[in-house]
């Protein structure tokens, strides 16, 4: 889970000049800074296998997909974070190396460790950006997965998907089983 390591909030430019000479994994979430713990390997490969199967189903079109090591910047929040899975489909986007700022799909696969920041503080400033249509909350101990879909009114919905369930992803109109998602995936 993310750990609060300095308590002064930092503007987005100090974070930016700040971040890359640390050595440990930070995000930055209103200007608070978080140390990260690494992931297990149940995280990495359903990060792994949903980014893949997004980079094939989105192959040739305007959208690209990345994963953990691309920062996610929301100016609203003053935010800097680094979602395990993002998708745009924004020319600003694919014209910065180094920042997304306009991700249409997020998707964070949730340990013991990490579900509470990721369902509550890292959401929030994800909620702020217009170009979000979906936020996915994969957990890996239940195989359960929630997708927070934006509705035409602004409003977040909850659609949630028992384990067993296929996964349809509106946003960039995929659907994956539950046996692809988590293939290869250990059980602990």
């Amino acid at each position: 889970m993310g750990q609060a390591i300095q308590k002064t909030v930092l503007a987005a430019k100090d974070y930016l000049a700040w971040e890359p000479a640390q050595l440990d994994w930070l995000e930055c979430i209103n200007g608070e800074v978080f140390a990260m713990a690494g992931a297990e390997d149940r995280h990495v490969t359903v990060s792994m296998t949903i980014a893949f199967a997004l980079r094939q189903h989105l192959s040739g079109s305007p959208c690209r997909t990345y994963m953990r090591d691309m920062r996610l910047y929301v100016a609203a929040a003053n935010s800097h974070s680094y979602p395990d899975v993002l998708v745009t489909c924004s020319a600003l986007d694919l014209a910065n190396p180094l920042v997304k700022t306009e991700s249409k799909l997020i998707v964070e696969a949730l340990s013991h460790s990490t579900a509470a920041y990721d369902m509550g503080l890292k959401f929030s400033p994800y909620r702020s950006l217009t170009s979000l249509e979906e936020y996915l909350l994969i957990d890996l101990e239940t195989r359960n997965i929630d997708c927070y879909r934006k509705g035409a009114d602004g409003l977040w919905v909850l659609h949630p998907f028992a384990r067993g369930e296929s996964v349809s992803l509106t946003s960039v109109t995929l659907e994956l089983s539950a046996a692809q998602l988590f293939a290869e995936v250990l059980d602990i």
